[in-house]
């Protein structure tokens, strides 16, 4: 049995600016699975840079408040939304709200550095 606690997860800041916790890798550790799963956090009036991943991504708003832009349309967000983002979409988030906006991130197949491209 595999049990990861965030609080014992690394943060970094990502390529987009984001503050990201990684909890699930199969390309770090040894996982029968092909996404890979993080937590992100953007501060009050902050916004993700622009970037583009090679793969598949899905954003599952937990706390907070934003706006989701993919490519050229752009919606508002809020917690118990999922959002999903096609391979090679250009896409941002801004935080809108009072309180950090925190999503889960679900790449697929998993996240490595060489599939992220930051545009700004």
């Amino acid at each position: 049995m595999i049990i990861k606690d965030l609080d014992e997860c690394e943060s970094v800041i990502a390529g987009d600016g984001s503050q990201l916790r990684e909890l699930l890798n199969p390309l770090k550790e040894n996982l029968a699975v092909r996404y890979s799963l993080a937590e992100a956090r953007v501060g009050p009036g902050e916004a993700t840079a622009a970037h583009r991943l090679r793969n598949a991504e899905v954003y599952y708003i937990i706390a907070g408040a934003g706006e989701m832009r993919i490519e050229d349309e752009t919606a508002a967000v809020r917690s118990g939304q999922a959002v999903y983002i096609p391979p090679g979409a250009v896409q941002s988030i801004h935080n809108t709200g009072a309180e950090d906006l925190v999503f889960l991130c679900l790449v697929d197949p998993a996240w490595r550095p060489e599939d992220e491209t930051v545009l700004e």
